[in-house]
């Protein structure tokens, strides 16, 4: 495999894909471990002692560790959120939690099902009340057209908040969540809005380990409950007589325990707990919007913005899916990307290709054949030369950025490749670099990277998109 210079977020270094592992040397970790302790049991300390000014007193420790800036950032952020949200201010905090299912992805991260209202004060949940979507959206006005997928493919005539995470950018779909809390009369006004996938419960349980509820069988651990949790909403609860607007108290309960193990935690719990969650906010499976202005830059520092980089000039790809009425089917789907950039001709090219797997067997009540509307984020001078298996194609410009936009079908227990041909602006072929941004909710896609540069020499990347890759 050949080398080629790249990034995760702001890293860069030269990499050689079958020596990934060597890369790392024992002092690298030692480092990293050291680092983590210090910073992790310094929040610990903050969260049991309640003091003010631990942001500033962690800066200090890190800025004397041998450690690059991207992880100073990210620690510093880490500190910074944990210190807004765990103050002892007499200041109450209140957050629009929005609970994303990705095994039925939609562009910001997976469908709505629900949504929580949390109050904190002086580092502890004042009250956390949790409302399903099938019930809340009902108090939202029939006044807004949903976008032109929603519409051509469920029929639907009105917009609505479970509906809301449209954008790739989670800026815009945290504002427009909030828009449509107030529309349902909701009362609060929100200091801030976090989204969490499915993924991130998961996470948690590996703490927390396996929690039981009274009055609902078995138990949840992180190996079963997002599972167990789909099919307790979708279809137990009505053998268990219970009402379908009721379904999703589960969550409720579930959530509410979860709470009482994690403010229990022991030190090293919460050490562990605190890892976990960055790895999920590295991966979008947490994206985070504030509206105190420092502590959002803060947050777009350390990349756990969920946002589109509308600054980027170079070449860009992004990917977004939309599962539209394939109930939990992203749980089978399984993708992959072909990207060849071609520099030799006098206007570079790029060949995009994604292929879906429907890997289930049959329908159930939990998964059909797959309808998608995919868009593909690229640069705005791009224009499209040939498509197979993108059809009907729709054009638009948001964050700097082109995108074409199809609805792709497919059935079960089959395959489907889309291919996307288009040409790039001439000045990549002198000065090339590109961007991958990640969508949230999708993770482990493998992507084959081709450079075929100016002179015709060829460079070649293999991996797994987790997380936003830049590539020089």
């Amino acid at each position: 495999m050949h080398q080629f210079a790249y990034s995760y977020h702001s890293h860069s270094f030269a990499y050689s894909y079958h020596i990934i592992m060597k890369k790392y040397s024992l002092k690298f970790w030692v480092i990293f471990w050291v680092v983590s302790a210090v910073f992790l049991s310094g929040w610990y300390f903050y969260w049991n002692t309640q003091n003010k000014g631990v942001t500033s007193s962690i800066e200090n420790i890190l800025n004397f560790l041998p450690i690059d800036d991207s992880q100073k950032i990210q620690y510093q952020s880490f500190a910074t959120v944990g210190d807004f949200l765990l103050r002892n201010d007499d200041k109450e905090k209140t957050l629009l939690v929005l609970f994303q299912n990705n095994m039925e992805i939609r562009p910001g991260g997976g469908f709505i099902g629900a949504f929580g209202v949390v109050k904190l004060k002086n580092g502890k949940v004042v009250s956390m009340e949790t409302y399903d979507l099938s019930n809340f959206d009902m108090l939202v006005a029939n006044i807004l057209t949903p976008p032109y997928p929603i519409l051509e493919i469920l029929k639907v005539n009105a917009w609505k908040m479970r509906d809301s995470n449209f954008s790739p950018d989670f800026a815009v779909n945290a504002k427009k969540a909030e828009e449509f809390y107030h529309m349902g009369q909701g009362q609060e006004n929100f200091d801030g809005v976090i989204a969490v996938t499915a993924n991130v419960l998961s996470s948690i349980l590996k703490i927390t380990g396996p929690i039981s509820i009274d009055g609902y069988p078995g138990t949840y651990n992180s190996e079963n409950a997002i599972l167990s949790l789909e099919y307790q909403v979708e279809k137990a609860f009505e053998q268990q007589g219970i009402d379908r607007g009721e379904r999703k108290l589960v969550m409720s309960d579930l959530a509410n325990e979860i709470e009482k193990r994690v403010f229990s935690f022991t030190v090293l719990q919460k050490i562990e707990l605190a890892k976990i969650l960055l790895e999920d906010l590295n991966k979008k499976d947490i994206q985070l919007y504030f509206k105190d202005a420092n502590l959002q830059k803060r947050i777009e520092d350390a990349n756990w913005a969920g946002a589109v980089d509308s600054t980027w000039e170079k070449d860009y790809l992004m990917t977004v899916d939309a599962n539209l009425g394939s109930f939990k089917s992203d749980y089978y789907v399984k993708r992959s990307i072909d990207y060849i950039v071609d520099l030799s001709k006098d206007i570079p090219t790029a060949k995009l290709k994604i292929t879906y797997e429907h890997t289930a067997k049959q329908k159930d009540w939990m998964t059909r054949d797959y309808t998608d509307y995919l868009r593909v984020y690229v640069p705005e001078n791009s224009w499209l030369i040939a498509q197979n298996n993108f059809d009907d194609t729709k054009f638009g410009s948001e964050f700097g950025k082109k995108y074409f936009g199809s609805i792709v079908r497919v059935p079960i227990g089959t395959s489907k490749t889309v291919e996307i041909n288009y040409a790039l602006p001439q000045s990549f072929r002198y000065d090339y670099e590109l961007k991958i941004q990640k969508q949230a909710g999708l993770n482990d896609t493998p992507i084959n990277f081709h450079l075929i540069k100016s002179d015709g020499s060829r460079k070649d990347f293999s991996g797994i998109i987790n997380s936003d890759i830049i590539f020089k």
